[in-house]
């Protein structure tokens, strides 16, 4: 009977061991949530050098080709990248429509490429598509105009409200204590060149407060538009001082419009971009068409410079990059077309 007895006894405590065990390992056992990405994840994964590759391929998205500033600066990215034979770039022009930029940035996506060079067409549509680029991963430069918020890899113009500026002080100046009737032709609505040359084209007037800006409209950077916007302004308007083109296809508009209406020489005509082109903002003032206009660089070269740094050195770039400018008049415009490269 004891025998028995015993050999119960050392089964309850085989059983009770068997349990005690079960239960600690069920206590042991827990589940992870992995966190979800935050914003600073997604930075830190956008900024992370990619690996080492033979050959690069690069999506430049152009928001519109009938600017001729913006030829140059796909020429300028083709020029710098042909140095590096690794490169492939490819392009698209968005011809100032936001939703085909959206599509031509998407379409970059789906092919994979190594890194995003965009030149927006407007800041507020195209955030969300560039985020979308960078929260991917991919490098994003992006050029000129820029978007809202910080998902890019790096930021490359130059000061806007600084040149707009300048062309207000000189406007200030050269009109003298009596002032005079100022027209504005400014760039595309919504987008940020557009609204800080206007900013500190105000701010520059300032020191003279008679001159008066007696019209301000839309030219959408191109010369055509800015013809027909003269043109309105013109019957409008019988004295005119100075016109103030955001960029020199909206002065050279102007100019024509006046001319068409005999009455260019009544007023003079202030741009921006001052291309080293035998149809650029120098030439322009070299012939007396533009009484001065001021170098905004395209920064096509810079873009590709710093690809280079990115892709296949691994290097953190600055967040942002700001280009010098120039002003250009009819004493020096000789000179600075030949150091830009004029022939």
């Amino acid at each position: 009977m004891k025998k028995n007895n015993l050999i119960v006894s050392f089964l309850l405590v085989m059983v009770l061991i068997s349990l005690s065990a079960c239960g600690s390992g069920s206590t042991t056992t827990s589940s992870k949530t992995t966190p979800a990405p935050t914003t600073a994840d997604t930075a830190a994964k956008a900024s992370e050098a990619p690996k080492k590759k033979s050959s690069y391929l690069i999506g430049m998205s152009q928001a519109n080709l009938g600017e001729p500033w913006r030829v140059a600066m796909n020429d300028q990215i083709a020029a710098a990248a042909a140095k590096h034979p690794e490169l492939k770039v490819v392009y698209a022009d968005a011809a100032q429509d936001n939703s085909k930029q959206i599509a031509d940035v998407e379409n970059f996506i789906q092919q994979k490429i190594d890194l995003l060079i965009i030149s927006p067409n407007e800041a507020k549509p195209l955030t969300a598509v560039v985020k979308k680029a960078y929260d991917a991963g991919i490098p994003v430069i992006v050029l000129d105009r820029k978007v809202e918020g910080d998902a890019y890899t790096m930021y490359i113009g130059g000061n806007n409200k600084l040149i707009g500026k300048k062309a207000g002080e000189y406007v200030a100046k050269i009109l003298g204590d009596k002032g005079g009737n100022v027209v504005e032709v400014k760039g595309l609505e919504g987008a940020t060149p557009q609204q800080e040359r206007h900013d500190g084209f105000m701010e520059g007037i300032k020191s003279n407060p008679n001159v008066k800006v007696i019209a301000s409209q839309n030219g959408d950077w191109l010369k055509d538009k800015s013809i027909t916007v003269m043109e309105s302004i013109l019957q409008a308007n019988k004295k005119i001082d100075i016109v103030y083109g955001h960029n020199d296809p909206a002065a050279e508009g102007a100019f024509i419009a006046a001319k068409n209406a005999k009455r260019e020489t009544e007023m003079k005509f202030i741009g921006i971009d001052a291309l080293p082109t035998p149809d650029g903002g120098i030439k322009a003032v070299m012939e007396g068409r533009l009484t001065a206009t001021y170098v905004y660089p395209t920064g096509g070269k810079d873009a590709i410079d710093n690809a280079i740094k990115i892709l296949e050195n691994g290097e953190k770039v600055e967040k942002s990059i700001t280009l010098d400018t120039l002003e250009v008049t009819k004493e020096n415009a000789a000179d600075v077309y030949k150091q830009f490269g004029g022939k």
